[in-house]
Formats: C-alpha cells, structure tokens, sequence
C-alpha cells in the first residue's frame, strides 16, 4: 500500500507491513528503509545499546510504534527507553532518545518535519544519522548540533556512542 492509502486505525494496528508505516488520520505513510548501509547501521547501534542495557540502565527497540496522539503513530528506527520496559505493545510515552537513520530516498523536509514531531512528543533527544558519510546531528528542544567527533553523549545517562569506531568494527 502505497501513501495515501486510506485505511481505520483498527485495521492499522492489526496489519503487518513490509516495512512498517507510520499512520496518520487514516493515511498510511511509507518510511524509507532497505538498504545495505541503512540496516548495518541500524543493527550495530542496536546490538550497542543492547549491549549495555544493564549498566545503562535502558531498552532498546527497532521499528517500535509509538502512538503519538489518537490517530497518529510513528516509528524510530531505533529508540531507547530509560528506566521499566513499557507494559504496552504500541508505546505511548516518548523514549529518552529516538534514532533516525537517513536513506538514499529521504528528503530534508520530511527528515526536518519528523524530528520536530519526535521533539514535540517529548523525546529529549534526537539522533539523525548518514549510514554512508556517518555525518550526524543531535536535536533537543534547544536546538541542534553536528557531532563532530562522532560520539552521541546523553547527560546524566552514562550513555556514549563512538559511531566511527562502532561503525569502523
């Protein structure tokens, strides 16, 4: 089903879809996802968090649907969730950190658009990363930096993520 596609909410939480959609108001929205760089990085970052779940205190998901508001649900291809693993299937909290990583087929508007939508959700912080340059940008309701350097540091949280060497390894 392509976007535009009119389907109930219902029907939206109790259909698979290859890849998953985000949904709004009764319209399906395709994500960009398939490619090589895309989910080699999407599963070093995960299998990393993984990892350190205990000492990081945090879980961390792939593809996981967060409903942002009644008819409105949207999907991370990585977030992290500190403190209790949410009871729910469909999460309705926003995680600590939400992970986009870029595809070929993105475009900056939309990339832009749903990093705001994720702030707007409460989503502390967002990590929007380029599988092939491994250039990326960390947004808070502050604003938004490039880091540099390459590693992901949330205060307070013990967490940092050395992207080039994880990448490199």
């Amino acid at each position: 089903m392509g976007a535009g596609t009119l389907v109930s909410e219902d029907q939206y939480l109790h259909t698979a879809y290859q890849p998953d959609c985000e949904y709004e108001d009764g319209v399906l929205i395709e994500r960009n996802v398939g490619t090589r760089d895309h989910s080699r990085l999407q599963t070093a970052l995960a299998a990393y968090f993984f990892n350190r779940r205990t000492e990081w205190n945090i879980h961390v998901y792939t593809e996981q649907r967060f409903q942002r508001r009644i008819g409105k649900y949207m999907i991370p291809d990585i977030c992290v969730i500190q403190g209790p693993e949410p009871p729910e299937q469909v999460f309705v909290l926003p995680p600590l950190l939400w992970i986009e990583i870029l595809s070929p087929e993105d475009r900056p508007i939309r990339v832009n658009r749903k990093v705001r939508e994720a702030l707007d959700f409460g989503t502390p912080y967002v990590w929007v990363i380029d599988p092939e340059s491994l250039e990326s940008e960390l947004h808070t309701a502050e604003g938004h930096w490039t880091l540099d350097d390459g590693v992901l540091r949330i205060p307070g949280s013990g967490i940092a993520v050395p992207l080039y060497k994880l990448y490199g390894e």
